[in-house]
Order: C-alpha cells, then structure tokens, then sequence
C-alpha cells in the first residue's frame, strides 16, 4: 500500500472528508468531522488508526509495526507502520474499523445525515 492507495480507500468511504488541520504534512481523512485515519506526508508511511482500548493491545503485542499512537491518545490510537510486512488488505481492514469505530460514535443526527449521503 502507498499514499495514494490509502487517500482513495478513505475517501471510498460513505462521508468521508480529507483536510490539513495541523500543518502541512499532515493529511486526516474524517467522516462526518470527526478523525478516523491520519497520515504523514513526510518521513516514513505511517498511518494513525482508532480502535477498541483491548484490541489495540493485542495488535501491538501481535504485530511488530503497531504501536501506540504518535501524538494521540495512546489508549485509543494505534500508529502502524505501512513498510510492505502487512498485506494491503490487513490495513484496509482496520481502516474501516476505525471509520466504523467513529461512526458509532456521531450523534443521531449525524448518523441520520450520513445516512442520507
């Protein structure tokens, strides 16, 4: 997986949105406004993933190249290092739980008006 892999399966996403909140190098996909995925554009391909407290713990304990969020919430965030060990598909998937994991937390009325996207 690469950068641009990675922009066109976040953005394949129901309501998701891509911006520089932060700086320049920074790019975080969201959906509905809320952080989902982030990634840098300089330096190694890392990308910043939310996931269960629990199952963050056990995929740094599994995979050598997940470890606990650069600049996040350590408990809630995982950095995982994109260096070619992990199939593209692995990453993909916990993209989408990370998108999943956001959207079960929008108010009502932001579930409703994804929804209706």
């Amino acid at each position: 997986m690469n950068i641009e892999e990675l922009r066109n399966f976040c953005l394949s996403l129901k309501g998701t949105s891509e911006g520089f909140p932060f700086d320049e190098e920074t790019l975080v996909f969201k959906v509905m406004g809320k952080m989902f995925c982030l990634t840098g554009l300089e330096g190694e391909f890392e990308v910043n993933l939310k996931n269960d407290p629990e199952k963050n713990i056990q995929l740094r304990e599994e995979y050598p190249v997940v470890m606990p969020g650069y600049h996040m919430n350590k408990k809630h965030w995982n950095t995982v290092k994109i260096d070619g060990t992990l199939k593209t598909e692995l990453v993909k998937n916990w993209v989408v739980e990370s998108y999943e994991l956001v959207v079960k937390g929008l108010t009502k009325k932001q579930k409703e008006e994804l929804k209706d996207l």
